[in-house]
């Protein structure tokens, strides 16, 4: 984004330079032994002439021996080699040589055995050393020898990590993160036992929290696959860089965000759904629907086309938002096909998808298609609904669940966000069938509902954000490769203020547009592009519409399935007197006055019936008998919270605060 310095710099290093620094490294590690050789000879002569008296000779040489004995007893007790020959080699050396200089200090470095021992006894010694570095060498490429520090550092720390008996060596460095290979011990521990110890790993060899990313190999129970990159350099907010293919279909990844390891996000939304989890303040919004709705209204398919020769087919996307409104979608819609901001209009869209979802299965198969593919004919819709549990709450949800598993191979897609996904929010039928991006959460508990079992094995935390670090999630689906599900990413930002943020993402809808992105013929029946609430089908007058309630009401469910009738039932006459029920008028209208008065008069009535807390459902009984809809109510009382008739709104409870009896003065 323009305006914008990238928070993560990543310095280029010539390959030159990076070729002669290996270089220099490998033949230094391959000349010390020589080096040091040469020099001990000399130190040795030295010592010689300087301690060589017939009178004390026996005296030094025993002091000598003593100083053999203490380094040699310390080499043993500091030496780090991996295993027991490592250890003897270093501790033999050490020892050899110390002797080699008590008897030069004797003798004098020109005696015919301790001159030819001493060069036989040094060639032999550094080229072992030589062959010990060649070994311990991770391999060989075209630049050089690479000593592997990373296998160094974990045998050093493995047993107090509980995974003793495995080791660790690297397979791929990259610029800002290693990836590795863990073996362990066949028939005693499996993946899953060090995914649940990545946190000992990481407190053994003193990395920071997250470091360590565990998955299961696919080809080798015995075997771990390990990602270790830096947690800290995703604590900065990283900007919309721009689209990443404009012109492409809803089957080419989309980039909404990066990687811990600093590799950007590739996801295909195709093929499944997706639940977008995370508690207020956590990136949902900008990080979650703008990131992706940013990236999916740019695919006209037209790409794809002018490559193939096939049909241009666009992304449609069709969204709902009862709750906010227009605050998280209303920047972007000049680039959607519908907006939906009412219980009855979210109502109608599900019925109008529904309603066209044979036609598309029956338009692909009479194609050749056996499921969407880009090409087929079809635009691929994106049904993106925001605040969910408010909308599941209104809808019937047995057709819903019906509409997402059609949608899926009819060519589309449904995104649902919300704040906190347990089973009284939505049903485990529409969980099971939806991916999963989780962002910051209260604690664990919560995260339990926002990943999936896979994710939380490999040991994903986002209760480690809470709602500090906007923007952070964890991404599984089946289109992300398994090694990522519980890698943390930083999804984009679109500025640092909101104004900045509200700015830039309608300057990009209004480029990208719903009128440039052509639905296909059966498609277009049910789109209708809003201008905005002012000059729109989605504005005041559409919520306030009450048309269509009679036809809604006969196709409601029957309230008691269990009570049948017969034709012969007898029906009894009603006893006599006033009948022991009330049947309900119809809905009265109610100027603007007159609903102002009814909601305080509501307050009032709760207040004095001892409530100093709320929710919107309190106010069932208004819409229920007059004119006045739940979102007109869910707007005012947002007003009158701004005018502190009422204290506020707890997020987490998901209800209104009335310390006081209300009152409008």
């Amino acid at each position: 984004m323009a305006g914008h310095s990238k928070d993560v710099a990543v310095v280029e290093e010539s390959s030159m330079a990076k070729v002669a620094a290996r270089e220099v490294s490998r033949l230094a590690r391959m000349a010390t032994p020589w080096v040091v050789g040469v020099f001990g000879y000399g130190l040795a002569a030295a010592l010689h002439f300087v301690l060589y008296d017939p009178g004390t000779i026996a005296a030094w040489s025993s002091i000598a021996t003593i100083c053999v004995v203490v380094l040699t007893g310390v080499t043993y007790g500091q030496s780090h080699a991996r295993g027991p020959w490592g250890k003897t080699h270093t501790t033999a050396t050490t020892f050899l040589v110390g002797m080699w200089t008590v008897a030069t200090i004797i003798a004098g470095p020109g005696h015919p055995a301790i001159w030819r021992i001493g060069v036989l006894g040094g060639f032999t010694t550094a080229l072992t050393w030589n062959i010990r570095t060649v070994i311990r060498a991770k391999g060989w490429d075209e630049q050089g020898a690479i000593t592997d520090p990373l296998s160094f550092l974990f045998d050093r720390n493995k047993r107090q990590a509980g995974l003793g008996g495995a080791t660790i060596h690297t397979v791929e460095e990259g610029e800002s993160k290693i990836a590795a290979r863990l073996q362990l011990p066949p028939g005693e521990k499996t993946a899953e036992d060090a995914q649940k110890r990545a946190a000992n790993m990481e407190s053994g060899m003193q990395l920071p929290p997250g470091t360590v990313t565990v998955t299961v190999n696919r080809d080798d129970a015995s075997v771990a696959d390990v990602v270790l990159s830096d947690p800290r350099v995703m604590e900065n907010p990283i900007y919309w860089p721009g689209p990443s293919l404009p012109g492409g279909t809803a089957a080419d990844p989309v980039r909404n965000g990066v990687w811990q390891d600093l590799e950007p996000v590739s996801y295909v939304i195709t093929g499944h759904h997706l639940q977008i989890m995370g508690m207020t303040g956590s990136g949902k919004s900008f990080g979650g629907c703008w990131s992706l709705l940013g990236e999916l209204i740019t695919r006209d398919g037209s790409e794809h086309a002018e490559q193939t020769g096939e049909s241009a087919d666009a992304v449609v996307v069709f969204a709902i938002d009862i709750t906010k409104g227009e605050q998280t979608l209303g920047p972007l819609r000049p680039a959607l096909h519908r907006l939906e901001t009412t219980e009855e209009g979210a109502k109608r869209l599900i019925n109008d998808l529904e309603a066209i979802l044979k036609k598309r299965t029956d338009d692909l198969s009479a194609r050749g298609y056996l499921k969407w593919a880009p090409g087929c004919g079809l635009s691929y819709i994106v049904l993106w609904i925001e605040e969910a549990a408010d909308v599941f709450e209104v809808i019937d949800m047995d057709k819903f669940n019906r509409l997402m598993k059609a949608l899926r191979s009819g060519g589309g897609g449904v995104v649902y966000s919300l704040q906190r996904a347990d089973s009284s929010q939505l049903p485990t039928l529409t969980k099971g069938q939806a991916g999963n991006m989780c962002f910051g959460v209260a604690n664990s508990h919560d995260a339990g509902w926002g990943l999936s079992e896979a994710q939380q094995d490999a040991g994903a935390s986002p209760e480690l954000w809470e709602n500090r670090q906007p923007g952070m999630a964890y991404l599984g689906a089946p289109t992300i490769p398994r090694a990522r599900i519980a890698m943390p990413l930083r999804a984009y930002d679109w500025g640092r203020t909101d104004a900045e943020r509200n700015r830039t993402m309608r300057q990009h809808a209004e480029a990208w547009p719903a009128s440039a992105r052509v639905p296909d013929p059966i498609t277009a029946t049910i789109c209708a592009p809003s201008t905005g609430p002012a000059g729109g089908p989605d504005g005041a007058e559409a919520e306030e519409d009450v048309s269509g309630v009679v036809e809604e009401y006969l196709e409601s469910d029957d309230p008691d399935p269990e009570v049948q009738g017969d034709i012969d039932d007898e029906i009894p006459d009603l006893p006599e007197g006033d009948p022991p029920w009330t049947f309900a008028g119809p809905a009265r209208r109610m100027s603007a006055e007159e609903r102002g008065q009814a909601l305080l008069g509501r307050l009032q009535e709760l207040w004095d019936g001892g409530a100093r807390d709320f929710s919107t459902g309190d106010f069932k009984p208004l819409w229920e008998s007059t004119d006045m809809s739940r979102s007109w109510v869910q707007k005012t009382l947002k007003k009158l919270v701004a005018a502190g008739v009422l204290a506020g709104y707890d997020e987490d409870r998901q209800r209104y605060l009335m310390p006081d009896r209300p009152k409008v003065d």
